[in-house]
């Protein structure tokens, strides 16, 4: 039985540990990979699954990682780690594989594998609990962690720093929320594409709404399993284009701390209207993709006619109905200014996810949030939330704040880095020095002019960053 097993009834644990995560996704490994074996610093993860999962449902096969495989828990800050990608092949015995097979852009199976490996192999891991609530105890100077477990009846764990790495939920639009909860006709998120996968494949017509990778994915998965002249597909989505990621080497600067910082230096407003402009950054797809589609459209063209596939971006969904037992999309292009109702047996929508909100878990404390003019938590340059002094503690977070750290927050790439950072701080707290030596430059790009900057306010969160951000 593993170590991170639950066995029975925990209760309290009077010792707080330094740093307690909630959830262990890719980024609280990441930091339980870095936390671990660092001298005096003492930590513990709490997951509510059995064990590590990462989309599952879109472990199609052939889908790869949009990141190289260098992004993993801990190479970009510590290439010696025993938790890098490499020692993980290496340990199965595949690292000789590995290098001929030159795979810069690993499989999504692959990387669950690694992720699993790392689940498993790290003590502070503990699957099968599920956090309930958080509150400051101030007479022991630390966070009351209330966990319930299937197996178990629950404990309480003591913390003097908290990380939430609690992931992001499917996001159905408004206008298909209602369908995607009637069971007559299949609206589905991509997040349980391969779930329902036979069933889509034996629908007579299918629409795949978005236009990012995990929609040309899944569109691509479905127009190779369907035969020639019986397609019965359409992509849609209201981006202009079914436009390629930025992928150029310069471009890709954008996701480097260095870029962080200066975004989080903006006034809030222009990070809020900068951000929806750079969705070709984290919303676009690889061309690698768009290519493996066309080149599957022009192979059906060869025995003469067209594929039965519409790809039409540029459209909005607002509406759906059910009708004569299929579903019917009334659509909108928004450049034209025409509509049209498009007649389906399934959906699929590649429509995203947004970040879980803190306030649920966080309960007691939630009043004890610094917040920015929209009402949003706001995070400092080492991603503590800013809260009342009445609390002691950190409350670090892991992708919870695109609006104040950029792009860059959801994306593998800085995983390590934003780990290392939060190692740091409470290291420094525990030992009073730092765990890892973080470059101070990361990017050739000079993100900002280096002249004097107007005066700002000094409120929460206008701090300098400390040893910089995270994406």
């Amino acid at each position: 039985m593993s170590a991170s097993e639950p066995t029975g009834r925990e209760d309290a644990d009077e010792t707080p540990v330094d740093l307690l995560g909630v959830g262990a996704g890719p980024f609280n490994l990441s930091l339980a990979a870095l936390a671990d074996g660092v001298p005096g610093l003492t930590t513990a993860f709490l997951e509510q699954r059995p064990g590590v999962r990462w989309h599952p449902g879109l472990l199609i096969e052939g889908a790869t990682l949009q990141v190289p495989f260098l992004a993993d828990l801990v190479s970009l800050v510590d290439p010696t780690s025993r938790w890098s990608f490499l020692n993980y092949v290496r340990s199965t015995g595949r690292l000789f594989p590995f290098y001929f097979a030159e795979r810069f852009h690993i499989d999504r199976v692959e990387y669950e594998a690694y992720l699993r490996w790392a689940g498993e192999g790290l003590a502070a891991c503990r699957f099968g609990r599920r956090v309930e609530q958080v509150s400051w105890d101030a007479g022991r100077g630390a966070f009351a962690v209330d966990f319930s477990g299937a197996r178990t009846g629950g404990g309480r764990m003591y913390a003097r720093s908290l990380a939430l790495g609690v992931g992001t939920a499917p996001h159905v639009p408004e206008p298909l929320r209602a369908p995607a909860g009637d069971p007559g006709v299949p609206v589905l998120h991509s997040a349980d594409y391969l779930e329902h996968r036979e069933r889509l494949l034996a629908a007579r017509h299918v629409t795949v709404v978005g236009s990012g990778q995990s929609g040309a994915e899944v569109l691509l998965d479905l127009l190779r399993a369907r035969p020639a002249g019986e397609e019965g597909l359409a992509w849609v989505a209201r981006t202009e284009a079914f436009a390629p990621m930025e992928y150029s080497k310069i471009g890709l600067e954008q996701f480097t701390p260095d870029y962080t910082a200066y975004f989080r230096a903006l006034p809030e407003g222009e990070r809020d209207a900068l951000l929806p402009a750079q969705w070709q950054l984290y919303k676009g797809v690889s061309g690698e993709t768009l290519g493996e589609i066309h080149d599957e459209l022009y192979r059906r063209t060869l025995g003469g006619g067209w594929p039965d596939v519409v790809l039409t971006p540029g459209v909005a969904v607002e509406g759906a109905r059910r009708r004569d037992g299929r579903l019917e999309l009334a659509l909108h292009h928004r450049r034209q200014g025409t509509r049209a109702a498009l007649a389906t047996d399934a959906v699929v929508l590649a429509t995203g996810y947004r970040e879980r909100p803190l306030e649920t878990l966080l309960g007691p404390l939630e009043k004890y949030l610094g917040r920015d003019g929209a009402g949003r938590a706001l995070v400092d340059g080492e991603q503590r939330l800013v809260l009342d002094p009445a609390v002691g503690g950190s409350v670090f977070v892991q992708n919870a704040e695109r609006h104040s750290h950029g792009v860059g927050t959801p994306d593998l790439g800085l995983a390590a880095w934003r780990s290392a950072v939060i190692v740091n701080a409470v290291a420094r707290e525990r030992t009073g020095h730092d765990a890892y030596d973080l470059p101070s430059r990361t990017a050739f790009t000079t993100f900002g002019l280096p002249g004097p900057r107007p005066e700002r306010g000094s409120g929460p969160g206008q701090d300098s960053g400390g040893s910089g951000g995270s994406r």
